[in-house]
């Protein structure tokens, strides 16, 4: 089947990709919802949308040598139920257009890969974009055992980092650190805490560097630590990609 590739940036979207791929698919598009270009920040008060790291990509159609339609996140969680129906001005719709740009351009697109791991909000309004969009939904991540998962991205090959943290246990000093230190650190705290080694209860997001699909790995140069909310117990701290270049492998 061929598909578009849902991207955040982050490990989810990028691993679910690596999956479509072994299970026979075939990647001919990725697409992007980003932060509108006069944000005063990075954090959207998304409930859908990874939008730290987005400034980063933008390397990925190239890192990957797939075209790449992003659009700006215009809409707000407006509905918000279990369900979720068509909603004028929701942020939903956003990826509706999307896609619908995407089909414009790729008609042979049946399939869209998403990285939904434990999140059924996210899950239930990807699922009713495609519905009305006659695609279908790969989700190969859902509800898998999140320390495992972990485990497999970094065995094969998923070079990650922390670019966000706003969690119990996690800090400044954890910015920047990838899949394979911070899965020890992530099993204390789950054992501890009770936080989800995956970061799927919003404890951190990701910043995918390189990956066997990419023919380019992403080289960061410049970052800045912005402090989003100095909370004494679960402080959030996120990175901004300042200074990146393409390197080839």
């Amino acid at each position: 089947m061929q598909v578009v590739g849902l991207i955040s940036g982050g490990k989810d979207s990028c691993y679910n990709l690596m999956c479509a791929v072994r299970e026979g698919h075939q990647i001919v598009a990725l697409a992007n919802l980003h932060p509108p270009k006069d944000a005063k920040s990075d954090e959207l008060d998304s409930y859908m949308y990874q939008s730290v790291g987005a400034d980063g990509v933008e390397l990925y159609g190239e890192a990957m040598q797939l075209p790449l339609y992003r659009r700006e996140i215009t809409g707000e969680p407006k509905n918000q139920k279990s369900d979720y129906e068509k909603t004028d001005g929701d942020e939903v719709e956003d990826l509706f257009e999307l896609l619908c740009e995407v089909k414009k351009h790729h008609p042979e697109v049946k399939g869209v890969s998403a990285g939904a791991i434990l999140s059924s909000y996210q899950k239930v309004r990807v699922e009713d974009i495609c519905r009305r969009l006659d695609l279908v939904p790969l989700c190969f991540l859902w509800e898998r055992e999140q320390n495992g998962l972990l485990a497999e991205m970094v065995e094969n090959g998923l070079d990650a980092i922390l670019i966000k943290v706003a969690a119990i246990g996690l800090g400044e000093q954890h910015l920047g650190k990838t899949l394979s230190e911070m899965a020890p650190i992530m099993k204390v705290l789950q054992d501890k805490y009770g936080v989800h080694p995956c970061g799927e209860g919003g404890e951190f997001e990701s910043f995918v560097r390189d990956c066997p699909l990419f023919k380019k790995r992403i080289v960061i140069d410049e970052t800045e630590t912005v402090t989003h909310q100095d909370d004494p117990i679960a402080p959030v701290f996120y990175l901004r990609l300042k200074k990146m270049h393409l390197e080839d492998k």
